[in-house]
C-alpha cells in the first residue's frame, strides 16, 4: 500500500488550463513555436501558460473595476480590459 501513496505523491497534478490558458497555448505554438520549444524543453510551458491567465484575469478584474467606476456598463467594462490585456500576456506578437 505505501508504494501506491508514494507513486500517488510522486505525480504532481496538473492545475488544469482555463479559457485563457488554452487559447495562449493555441496561439503561442502557431505564433511563437521557437518559445514553446524552449519552454517545453526547460519543463515549464504549463507554468508559463498559467500564469499568463493569471495575470490576465488579475489585470482585467482591477481594470473592469476601474472602468466601471468610470461609467461604463459589465459589458463594456469587459470588452474593454480584454482588449486592453490580451495581447500582454495571451496574444503575444509573432516571432521574427
Amino acid at each position: 500500500m505505501s508504494s501506491w501513496i508514494s507513486s500517488a505523491k510522486d505525480k504532481p497534478l496538473m492545475t488544469p488550463l482555463t479559457q485563457y490558458g488554452r487559447l495562449a497555448e493555441k496561439h503561442w505554438r502557431e505564433h511563437r513555436p521557437k518559445m514553446v520549444r524552449e519552454l517545453e524543453r526547460k519543463r515549464i510551458l504549463h507554468q508559463m501558460l498559467l500564469e499568463a491567465e493569471e495575470k490576465t484575469k488579475d489585470e482585467m478584474a482591477t481594470l473592469r473595476t476601474r472602468l466601471m467606476q468610470q461609467g461604463s456598463t459589465a459589458q463594456q467594462a469587459q470588452t474593454q480590459a480584454w482588449e486592453m490585456v490580451r495581447e500582454k500576456y495571451l496574444l503575444l506578437p509573432p516571432e521574427a
